[in-house]
């Protein structure tokens, strides 16, 4: 247990979600908005609190891989190896769920998203609903916007609608699970997330489908086009078009914040109103920053982001997710990302 969290407050969320609460809780991905699976108003109002579709599916928490049995009708071998390799941890698998999962939890799908989070206060939550227990849990914001990796910005999100918030400090990863599905035996990655796709090659000994449209096998969570998204307008420009989008935007008189992660030819001295945020260069530390960076700037009253384009590299295919969905542009101005892997990594199931 993180040292944030008193076992008085550890027991507090168990009671409440027993009695059917909603308690938000840290992940070592992001904050989640969790509720018992077997408290049907309860996961109503998940849904209520977050403004979310229901016909968009809901991760199951469970506290380890033995539990898969009871919540997946049929595992397949992939699925076991990816379980043993990555669990606990920021890896959701999709599966044919068992008649324990309500049809509220899977959007009226027939598979279900499983994971085993890594974070111990998550970890102590889900062993104290005992064997059949299990907690309901989309990221702890409204649907669409910034998912949160710190408890304040769950409060300051959601407010008063949430039962309980318990703190278990910064989230390590900060972006979303990876969920993998699959096709006859075959590992589809319909989120890439916080296992990257070369670890998952690596475990299953071969190479692992990248899907591009993941609709065309099962909804799942944070594959909208648009999600992620802060509430300021935010666009991705490769460095050579950064200067210039600066230049244009700092000529009306507006406040921008400029993300990047190298320094190509980026030169943004004597621009007032002009914020540059340098970003880290590796992808998993970048990821770990992005959101809680987002949040900041939203609060700092910015009248546009800009972010660099991320590195055409499998490594940073979460980050190019996480921005291309989290852009947007009213005006129609500026690109939006794209992630272009290489041939090894540009592969797709028919």
């Amino acid at each position: 247990m993180t040292p944030s969290v008193d076992s008085g407050s550890l027991a507090a969320a168990v009671a409440r979600l027993k009695a059917g609460g909603v308690v938000a809780f840290p992940t070592e991905t992001v904050y989640g908005l969790g509720a018992e699976i077997s408290r049907a108003a309860a996961i109503r109002r998940v849904f209520e609190i977050k403004g979310r579709p229901t016909d968009h599916p809901l991760i199951v928490h469970v506290a380890d891989a033995s539990r898969l049995a009871r919540w997946a009708r049929e595992v397949p071998e992939p699925a076991r190896r990816l379980a043993q390799h990555f669990w606990p941890g920021p890896l959701t698998l999709i599966l044919p769920r068992s008649r324990h999962v309500p049809d509220s939890v899977t959007g009226g799908q027939d598979t279900v998203g499983l994971r085993v989070p890594s974070h111990p206060v998550a970890l102590a939550l889900l062993a104290a609903l005992g064997p059949g227990g299990a907690l309901v849990a989309p990221s702890a914001n409204r649907f669409g916007r910034l998912s949160p990796t710190t408890a304040a910005h769950v409060h300051d999100e959601l407010g008063n609608a949430v039962d309980q918030v318990l703190d278990g400090g910064a989230c390590r990863i900060g972006l979303e699970s990876t969920i993998v599905g699959f096709s006859e035996d075959t590992a589809v990655v319909l989120r890439p997330g916080g296992v990257p796709v070369t670890a998952l090659e690596q475990a299953l000994d071969g190479r692992v489908a990248i899907a591009e449209n993941p609709h065309r096998m099962t909804r799942v969570p944070g594959t909208l086009a648009t999600h992620y998204a802060p509430a300021t307008p935010l666009e991705c420009l490769p460095a050579a078009s950064l200067r210039r989008r600066v230049v244009e935007l700092a000529r009306q008189g507006l406040r921008v914040a400029v993300l990047t992660w190298s320094d190509q030819g980026i030169d943004l001295a004597g621009e007032k109103n002009i914020l540059r945020q340098p970003m880290p260069d590796d992808a998993a530390a970048y990821g770990s920053r992005l959101y809680a960076t987002l949040h900041r700037l939203d609060r700092e009253g910015f009248d546009c982001l800009l972010a660099e384009i991320p590195p055409a590299d499998p490594a940073w295919l979460a980050v190019a997710d996480r921005l291309q969905r989290a852009s947007w542009t009213p005006h129609g101005t500026g690109e939006t990302p794209s992630f272009q892997a290489d041939e090894e990594h540009a592969h797709d199931i028919p």
